[in-house]
């Protein structure tokens, strides 16, 4: 089976796990206060680690006073994390159409759907592919809201000349177990806002005043003092210790995303009748995923199906939130969504593979399009 994505993983990370194991302590520690050093001089910004990328978006979302009654402006094209981040606080996730270029949040829809409770925007660098910043910035600037940038895809891409999560007021990146680098489970919060940073800080670790010093030093306190609600957030040494070897690879593993990437770019193209190319800059931004649209495409769940007989996995990033029950809101008000989300499909991608296993994927999937049973 050519798996979709996977952990992509060598003897540094099997020997850093094996050091932390030796020393018989698995919770936060040295360990993660290194990786968090590691993190700060490759973003030339503070950062805390968490358990996830869903509790990093929490832990920004409350650090910034989101609360129930509040609205965050979210696209509808997204993994259900970014919702339930906002829910996770009492606040409502607004969701908006996409751009049919990019997929990214539609800054368009997005004006329509600001109110007076509007308290946040969160733009998702979908596929690892960057937001329009400038624009975003200058309509929260505007509008007076805090900007929480959804990084999950994007470890490592650039807007423009800067490293997402080099700038901007607040990015949350997820290192899970197929992200562009990945700690097992675990995530980050970057800023340089200090008000931010010490409420993050705190709530990571259930609220206690000062407890992510302590720890890193292998201590904790004894008599303590609660201020606000908190969360059992914070990142393990094992986890740190994984994170720590995939950073030291980063190099070479975003590398091998990029030339992936291109090559699927290079065949797919020949193909023009059959496939739209969303149109990326590999040499700014480092893929988490490879989308491209089949046009035409009717019958996309019975062409994943017909894949995984052939021992090749698809995708079909995201469902559209508000097609769940939870968050369930009319379709008329995603016609972007609506008119590209079902003909979207997401190719293997992760550092294991080769070009050989990519033509052999798009060979494929033209076979089983030849068919003409899914238009």
């Amino acid at each position: 089976m050519i798996r979709l994505s996977k952990s992509c993983l060598s003897i540094r990370e099997i020997r850093n796990v094996k050091r932390i194991l030796k020393k018989e302590f698995l919770g936060m520690g040295a360990e993660v206060k290194k990786f968090e050093d590691e993190l700060k001089a490759f973003f030339k910004r503070k950062v805390l680690c968490v358990n996830s990328g869903t509790a990093a978006l929490h832990l920004a979302l409350q650090a910034c006073s989101i609360k129930r009654g509040d609205e965050v402006l979210v696209p509808a094209i997204t993994y259900l994390a970014t919702f339930q981040a906002i829910s996770a606080t009492g606040a409502k996730p607004v969701m908006c159409d996409v751009n049919l270029e990019d997929l990214n949040i539609s800054l368009e829809s997005a004006k329509k759907n600001f109110t007076k409770k509007t308290k946040a925007i969160i733009p998702v660098h979908f596929m690892g592919h960057p937001c329009d910043l400038d624009k975003i910035y200058k309509f929260a600037k505007e509008k007076k809201i805090r900007v929480i940038e959804d990084s999950a895809h994007a470890f490592g891409s650039f807007y423009k000349t800067k490293k997402i999560g080099s700038i901007g007021d607040i990015n949350c990146f997820s290192f899970d177990g197929i992200k562009n680098i990945t700690s097992g489970e675990g995530g980050c919060v970057v800023t340089n806002d200090k008000k931010i940073l010490t409420k993050v800080s705190n709530s990571r670790l259930l609220g206690v005043i000062g407890e992510s010093k302590k720890r890193y030093n292998g201590d904790r306190n004894w008599r303590y003092e609660v201020k606000e609600q908190g969360w059992r957030y914070h990142m393990s040494d094992i986890n740190a210790a994984i994170g720590r070897a995939q950073l030291s690879r980063f190099k070479q593993l975003s590398k091998k995303r990029k030339i992936l990437s291109k090559y699927y770019e290079k065949i797919l193209s020949k193909n023009n009748k059959i496939f739209k190319i969303i149109k990326r800059d590999f040499s700014k931004e480092v893929p988490h995923i490879y989308c491209v649209i089949v046009k035409n495409l009717k019958k996309r769940g019975l062409l994943v199906k017909d894949l995984v007989k052939q021992n090749v996995q698809l995708g079909t990033h995201y469902y559209p939130g508000y097609k769940v029950k939870y968050y369930k809101k009319p379709k008329k008000f995603f016609p972007n969504v609506e008119k590209i989300y079902d003909k979207v499909i997401t190719l293997p991608l992760h550092p294991d593979l080769n070009v050989k296993d990519l033509d052999l994927i798009v060979k494929k999937i033209k076979k089983s399009l030849n068919k003409k049973i899914y238009f």
